[in-house]
């Protein structure tokens, strides 16, 4: 049994003082406050002001501590493209032709290499789990590998050596554009058809699924999706840009969501990714069928994509998750924010989202997109997850130390510790490798 002294944690929808946790099998099985485990116990607690301070194994964390972070929407490869797509003005479009380019060099060694560094990057911002939106299957040249699943295979292998849960959403994409056939680096996305990729997928025991976007999978193929992922969490791109949105109704006489709700698409197991260029009715059939709507704000600016309505969705019924996506910046509490800030923006009005709200959105809500609804609260029986944060910080100095600290005020340079699964994943002073590792990766991969 391990033990934790938390000076400040958020607890039942609040930030409370002194909460002492008990962690046993990966699980909380006590959280409580101090008074309250000391009348329990019947023993004094040492002096609390120390760190590391520990009496038998009750350790202090000082400082103000949250429950793991979920980053729902993550492409891992993009991270070696960070600081080298802002040289020219470009477009969505334009990029993407950077980002094939880093696809198609990618090979499953190089490939762990590279998502071992990114997801360490993550797990240091307090991120305990991830969903890997992953469509680099095959070779380059579009042809199986040996086994046809060991691309995904290494992203679990790297997961794993980060100290990271992943839900592996093993990506659907048959098409370079509403009937157009794959072309170039995109061949290696490819199975097909819709059943050879249930077939590849079968092997995947655990794994999710997701549908690219309607521009890369057929109206024809999405009920073989559907019917392969039957409880599983099923993540699919909607609406991030307006050339997709005039395509599909151009192909189909529908917008994109329209066409995912006539092929039984959405749903409380199904993620919209960015869901940025709605209709009203758009919004009332995510509301409905309560899909959540997964934003990447900072992705989205990145990128220029626009700005999603975050808060009427929400209203109408869709729960709102985050994703760091293309990981232009790895920071989920930029991404809290962001949301907030954004409509602020787009409506010049403040105060559409509360601190608790978006802290609830990278949390519990998060997980629950990815399967995880045993994760995402500091509670007995839930995963035990643990982010720490400093509050000494001059970004975090002065702020309160309360949930606004953590959602307007922290980074993820502010994270002392991490805890995923009842273990230490990631103590402050981890960078300076992490750091070595994503330039050793990218240098490799690149040169």
């Amino acid at each position: 049994m391990t033990a934790y002294v938390l000076e400040r944690a958020w607890v039942e929808g609040a930030v409370r003082d002194e909460v002492y946790v008990e962690i046993e099998g990966g699980r909380f099985t006590y959280v409580t406050p101090v008074r309250e485990s000391r009348r329990r116990s019947g023993e004094a607690f040492p002096d609390l002001r120390g760190f590391p301070r520990t009496s038998g194994e009750t350790t202090r964390l000082p400082g103000l501590t949250i429950p793991g972070l979920a980053n729902c929407h993550s492409h891992a490869f993009h991270r070696a493209l960070r600081g080298r797509t802002q040289r020219e003005r470009g477009t969505f479009w334009t990029w993407r032709e950077q980002m094939y380019a880093v696809a198609e060099r990618l090979d499953p060694e190089s490939y762990l290499a590279l998502a071992t560094a990114t997801y360490r990057e993550m797990v240091a911002g307090g991120v305990t789990a991830v969903g890997e939106f992953h469509y680099l299957h095959h070779q380059a040249d579009g042809t199986a590998y040996a086994d046809p699943n060991e691309m995904g295979h290494a992203l679990r292998e790297a997961a794993h050596q980060a100290g990271l849960r992943i839900m592996l959403l093993d990506t659907c994409y048959l098409s370079s554009g509403f009937g157009e056939p794959p072309q170039g680096v995109q061949r290696r996305f490819s199975d097909g058809t819709a059943a050879a990729w249930a077939e590849r997928v079968a092997d995947l025991r655990g794994a999710g699924a997701a549908i690219h976007s309607v521009r890369a999978v057929p109206d024809d193929q999405l009920r073989t999706i559907v019917e392969a992922s039957n409880g599983r969490p099923l993540h699919v791109h909607l609406s991030e840009q307006t050339k997709e949105n005039d395509d599909c109704v151009a192909a189909y006489g529908a917008t994109p969501t329209q066409l995912l709700a006539d092929h039984g698409v959405l749903g409380p197991m199904t993620s919209a990714v960015h869901a940025t260029h709605l209709t009203d009715d758009d919004v009332h059939h995510l509301g409905s069928t309560r899909t959540h709507a997964c934003f990447c704000p900072t992705t989205e600016r990145d990128l220029g994509d626009g700005i999603g309505p975050s808060r009427a969705l929400s209203q109408a019924g869709s729960p709102l998750t985050l994703g760091s996506d293309s990981h232009a910046v790895i920071d989920l509490f930029e991404e809290m924010r962001a949301v907030e800030l954004d409509e602020r923006l787009a409506t010049r009005e403040r105060g559409h989202w509360s601190a608790a709200e978006l802290l609830a959105a990278a949390t519990s809500n998060g997980h629950a997109s990815l399967g995880y609804s045993d994760a995402g609260a500091i509670a007995v029986g839930q995963r035990a997850d643990l982010v720490t944060l400093d509050t000494t910080t001059p970004r975090t100095a002065g702020t309160g130390r309360d949930e606004h600290t953590a959602v307007f005020a922290s980074s993820a340079a502010d994270v002392v510790q991490v805890v995923a699964d009842g273990q230490v994943v990631y103590r402050r002073g981890d960078d300076e490798q992490i750091g070595r590792e994503l330039d050793l990766a990218i240098g490799r991969l690149l040169s």
